[in-house]
């Protein structure tokens, strides 16, 4: 089947799953970017967890260290970091390989935007929940000492449930980043759905149709992760006071 020119063909056409629409285009870049916001944002949780204990309670070279990760890695914008790990830093690893006999290697871009976004992620979400452990009330934390309970057993039963429960509100906004950086890995090529929209309005100059529909699939990864969120939340703060009047 030979498509008529892309003016003559009707919007929702255009956004369909036929010979001629660009739908599965659009939801297979959709799955790609939630794939990468939910591997960086698992791996910055990690980090944050680390970065959040070792900041409160970790020897001075640890906080040293974790406080100068957290105040380079905000600073720099992601698409600067993305920049280097997947040039910069594949060129210098490449140039040591060949100096050692070895092939050159590429970087997968969708590793690429995990690990970087991850890492960032990673530097927020440890001030978020270091805020959140520091928001524990110090008496549940002393009575559970006092008890004679371990200090794994102490932040697995009290500090780790509390602490998540204050960070929610500021976790649930990372990881709506998370779901926006995504759009940044468009300039290394990776097909999410910002590099989707943007291959299908530049080759039918459907401008008019396809960026609203993928701002449409963002706002409803947002309204969604919204409602899950909210169900989280409600779970996690199910025994607790609720002051919000």
């Amino acid at each position: 089947m030979t498509c008529p020119p892309p003016a003559q063909i009707p919007a929702l056409e255009l956004l369909g799953f036929g010979e001629c629409g660009w739908g599965a285009t659009l939801i297979w870049g959709l799955g790609n970017s939630i794939v990468i916001a939910l591997g960086a944002y698992a791996l910055g949780f990690a980090i944050g967890i680390c970065g959040a204990f070792g900041k409160l309670y970790g020897g001075p070279i640890a906080k040293d260290l974790l406080g100068v990760y957290t105040t380079i890695v905000r600073a720099v914008p992601e698409l600067v970091l993305i920049l280097i790990l997947f040039y910069a830093f594949t060129g210098l690893l490449n140039d040591v390989l060949l100096a050692w006999g070895y092939d050159r290697i590429q970087i997968s871009p969708i590793i690429t935007g995990i690990v970087v976004l991850g890492v960032v992620q990673g530097a927020y979400q440890t001030e978020v929940l270091r805020g959140g452990i520091l928001a524990v009330p110090a008496g549940q934390i002393e009575a559970a000492r006092a008890m004679g309970m371990p200090s794994g057993v102490v932040a697995r039963r009290i500090i780790l449930p509390l602490m998540t429960a204050n960070a929610l509100p500021g976790l649930a906004n990372l990881w709506l980043n998370a779901t926006k950086d995504t759009a940044l890995l468009a300039v290394i090529g990776f097909s999410e759905l910002t590099k989707a929209t943007y291959q299908a309005s530049a080759t039918t100059k459907a401008f008019f149709v396809f960026y609203p529909a993928a701002m449409c699939l963002y706002l409803l990864i947002s309204l969604t992760s919204t409602f899950l969120i909210g169900r989280i939340e409600k779970w996690a703060r199910r025994g607790q006071r609720d002051v919000r009047g």
